[in-house]
């Protein structure tokens, strides 16, 4: 990963963990844990494991993500390196933004559909640009073993994951039905490149 993506990275986890120590004298003994999708909240946590939890989650995931692609040939993942480091980084600031939402009144399906919104969009500007590797990307048997039909798969699949991502900031508008607006769209576009993967195969093969 370049010099500047770790720095970034590093940063981020260090933020999270000032952020915790500074409010842990300010905070009750228990704090939210979770929301339903009517954004009402339905589970607590103790305050330690409230404040803490997501910072240790943070610095656990670093070594899967930065490491994914170092286990990958570095001529895999050489040519659109770029990208998956910025997509790290996007999904960093998302989780922290998403768990110290603390004292701001703003609905918290608000928060999700604008941060996943924004995560689908980028995930299809990812899709984009990944070149055929084992790790990252559209996976199938059918797009391993091809890469004509790694390419045409990847190309509409980030669309479709743009259009994923559109819709998923169009649902603020219809916050009781968040969770439609995120999980559906992605259900869609999962099954239709899995689909589409086996389709372009089968004609490739033809």
């Amino acid at each position: 990963m370049m010099r500047k993506n770790k720095i970034a990275i590093l940063g981020i986890i260090l933020l999270s963990f000032i952020i915790s120590i500074y409010f842990y004298p300010q905070m009750p003994e228990k704090i939210v844990l979770h929301w339903n999708d009517q954004g009402q909240v339905d589970n607590y946590i103790s305050k330690f494991c409230g404040l803490f939890l997501m910072p240790f989650i943070l610095a656990g995931s670093i070594i899967f993500l930065v490491a994914r692609p170092r286990i990958a040939l570095e001529a895999q993942t050489e040519k659109f390196r770029k990208y998956y480091d910025e997509f790290i980084i996007l999904f960093f600031v998302f989780m922290l933004f998403v768990y110290w939402n603390m004292g701001i009144k703003i609905s918290p399906n608000v928060i999700l559909l604008i941060g996943l919104g924004i995560l689908f969009f980028y995930i299809g500007i990812l899709c984009e640009n990944v070149k055929r590797n084992w790790f990252i990307g559209i996976r199938t048997r059918w797009t391993l073993s091809n890469e004509v039909v790694w390419d045409k798969t990847h190309k509409i699949g980030g669309k479709l994951f743009k259009v994923a991502g559109v819709i998923a900031l169009f649902g603020i508008f219809f916050q009781k039905y968040a969770l439609f607006f995120i999980l559906v769209p992605v259900i869609l576009v999962t099954a239709y490149t899995i689909i589409y993967s086996y389709v372009k195969y089968q004609k490739e093969m033809k």
